[in-house]
């Protein structure tokens, strides 16, 4: 009698620095729908296989977004520090479903949508060059820690309705919420508090902001979903964008297919941009769905009740759909990075973090065009999540210049 093999353990050095290897030994042993153990020996399944998962996201009836269905709840303890990432009772459009999660949808839609382009891209160029200006004169940087950590949440602070010098503590808490680890929760209940405090600040006086248009939306929705959508927006426009960012600018600076980008050429930006997407996504992996009745996926029994993790990395290198196993660039935009369904990222989202992203590599390169890699490439290390992809650092050299100086109105 054949042994089945033993649930995959979804962390570790190896799945930090090698995912690629990682999502092939799990589909190789165990197919495209993978038992795994999350913090505590808790029990999930990783859908790793692209047809698997889109059968996953587009049925949002058989795998519901609403986490009390899960079947686990008993055995998680309050200070799990993956309770950010997976929450339960959460007035989120998060775990919204069916006609009410529709209306939510519209209405972060349609106040994302309201963002003038002109203005967006107007703050990202300047919080940029206001960042560029602080690391310009050294010759060298963290281009990650102290550029492109920092750039989106100010970005998204000043479309939300944020005070600018707000910025910092929320990019902190921020990283530790997602990052689910000790100081996940704290990291949630800062990023609330903050939310909470400007929804009551634009509920007493409006603005021509994010926030004050979803108040005035006429769905009915109260302050406190208000809130809790405002972090969803938050945790989801920053970190991944910021990774993004980081991402795009590790593989122009390491691959020599992207090398002219660094001397005056910008066709290559959405190209590397794009090639991110789908072979080093910000998102690797997402929490969840939850099986509303029995089911089989992948060959898989899945119970009423189980978790789904959704493996966006691992299925936008499925071998069954990737079969030449080439970089894809060019414009084919077919990667689940974005997610997809009813659940995926509001495509307003998508272009605010495209032209946030976008902006932030092309400042780089106008400012620093000798800029270099200071470290062997191998050398670059990741951070220690299983949830998003980003690198710790990313040292470069470039020939000091003067600030420009100039602040943001």
């Amino acid at each position: 009698m054949t042994t089945a093999p033993a649930p995959v353990l979804l962390s570790g050095a190896l799945l930090q620095d090698d995912p690629t290897r990682v999502y092939r030994e799990m589909r190789r042993e165990h197919g495209p729908v993978v038992p795994v153990l999350l913090d505590g020996d808790v029990p999930a399944w990783l859908v790793l296989g692209y047809r698997e998962l889109h059968q996953v996201t587009g049925d949002p009836v058989l795998f519901s977004r609403d986490s009390e269905l899960w079947s686990q709840w008993d055995a998680i303890p309050d200070d799990w520090p993956l309770l950010p990432m997976i929450g339960r009772k959460q007035a989120s459009i998060l775990y919204t479903v069916g006609e009410r999660h529709r209306e939510r949808a519209a209405m972060l839609g349609n106040a994302l949508e309201a963002v003038d382009a002109f203005e967006l891209r107007r703050y990202a160029e300047k919080f940029a060059d206001e960042l560029i200006d602080g690391i310009c004169p050294r010759g060298r940087a963290d281009i990650v820690g102290e550029y492109a950590m920092l750039l989106p949440v100010r970005v998204l602070a000043r479309l939300y309705g944020f005070a600018d010098d707000e910025g910092p503590a929320l990019v902190t808490a921020l990283n530790d919420m997602i990052d689910g680890r000790e100081r996940a929760l704290a990291g949630q209940t800062h990023l609330f508090t903050s939310m909470t405090r400007l929804v009551a600040d634009r509920t007493r006086a409006p603005a021509d902001d994010v926030v004050s248009r979803m108040l005035a939306d006429t769905s009915g929705f109260t302050g406190d979903e208000i809130a809790q959508d405002l972090m969803v927006m938050m945790a989801a426009g920053h970190q991944p964008t910021a990774d993004w960012i980081g991402n795009s600018l590790r593989l122009m600076l390491t691959d020599s297919r992207f090398a002219a980008s660094l001397f005056g050429g910008r066709n290559s930006v959405a190209e590397a941009m794009n090639e991110v997407l789908w072979e080093d996504a910000p998102t690797q992996n997402v929490a969840g769905r939850w099986a509303s009745r029995d089911t089989h996926l992948g060959g898989r029994r899945v119970r009423a009740g189980d978790l789904l993790l959704l493996g966006l990395q691992g299925a936008n290198s499925d071998p069954q759909v990737r079969t030449d196993g080439s970089a894809l660039t060019g414009g084919n935009s077919a990667h689940f990075s974005f997610g997809h369904g009813e659940h995926r990222c509001p495509f307003p989202a998508q272009e605010i973090a495209e032209v946030i992203a976008r902006t932030a590599i092309e400042v780089v390169l106008d400012r620093l065009p000798d800029i270099d890699l200071a470290v062997p490439a191998a050398s670059l290390t990741r951070r220690p999540s299983p949830w998003l992809r980003g690198l710790t650092e990313l040292p470069v050299t470039f020939t000091p210049t003067p600030a420009l100086g100039g602040t943001l109105a």
